[in-house]
């Protein structure tokens, strides 16, 4: 899920310096990887604090969505410093860790590194390392919509999945009441900036984050991208009245031709 460029200069102004660790909606693979470096260490702390709580909820559904067992074989994409691969290496599963971004692969190594069970793997989601039908379960959680082509990376987790396998997303969606939608954007426009200003190591990580999250396509649409790359029995279930929203598939033992972009 390469670093991302420095100031030349090594005097150059803080305002240079916050764009060479910002990535935006154009999605580069170096600087959305160099921005994750630049909050790996406080980045589970700060997600706690922004989502109010609610990001271990929705890793606490994610986990149950995917219902790891002893014996399988897991791909958690975006995994990040690991918190998710260890909650799903609980079950005797082995559990292989990937993120595109060093600094994060980094500090989940450090943590978790003695769970025998995970492993940590440098991985891109749209040229997967590994081979056809290697996993029994491919799942991604708040990482999709930095993928620079998010289709193509849905046909690479089917790609390494087992037929038969599953595929579990966890993943910013959009409130359907307009009322809850309102509080939702207030909340995401005055608040969260000013809370991550507060206790991120990189502030300007989170407007991307934010931004990201606002251009993201609803639930309905993201079913369509997955039917799309060729999974089959597609299903999506809201999580806090459609913040989230929780994606499952399965890879269908006949294979079947995926529609054209």
């Amino acid at each position: 899920m390469s670093d991302a460029p420095h100031p030349a200069d090594p005097h150059a102004d803080s305002s240079a310096e916050a764009s060479a660790h910002r990535a935006d909606l154009g999605k580069d693979p170096s600087r959305v990887s160099g921005m994750f470096d630049e909050v790996a260490a406080r980045y589970d702390r700060t997600n706690t604090v922004l989502s109010l709580g609610q990001d271990r909820l929705w890793r606490i559904a994610a986990t149950r969505a995917v219902a790891p067992r002893p014996g399988q074989r897991i791909l958690d994409l975006a995994a990040g410093t690991g918190a998710s691969s260890v909650a799903l290496a609980r079950s005797g599963a082995e559990v292989v860790a990937g993120d595109f971004s060093p600094g994060m692969i980094a500090e989940g190594r450090r943590r978790h590194g003695h769970v025998t069970n995970v492993t940590f793997v440098e991985a891109d989601a749209m040229a997967l390392p590994f081979s056809d039908g290697e996993f029994d379960t491919v799942t991604i959680s708040f990482g999709l919509r930095n993928v620079n082509d998010p289709r193509a990376a849905l046909a690479e987790m089917r790609r390494v999945t087992a037929p038969g396998g599953r595929l579990v997303i966890c993943e910013f969606s959009h409130p359907q009441s307009a009322a809850f939608a309102a509080l939702y954007g207030f909340y995401n426009d005055r608040v969260l900036p000013i809370v991550a200003r507060a206790v991120s190591s990189n502030a300007d990580a989170y407007d991307y984050l934010n931004e990201s999250i606002r251009d993201w396509p609803d639930q309905v649409t993201l079913s369509g991208w997955i039917r799309d790359a060729g999974w089959g029995n597609v299903a999506h279930r809201d999580l806090t009245g459609g913040i989230v929203a929780l994606h499952r598939a399965i890879n269908p033992a006949t294979p079947t031709v995926p529609s054209p972009a």
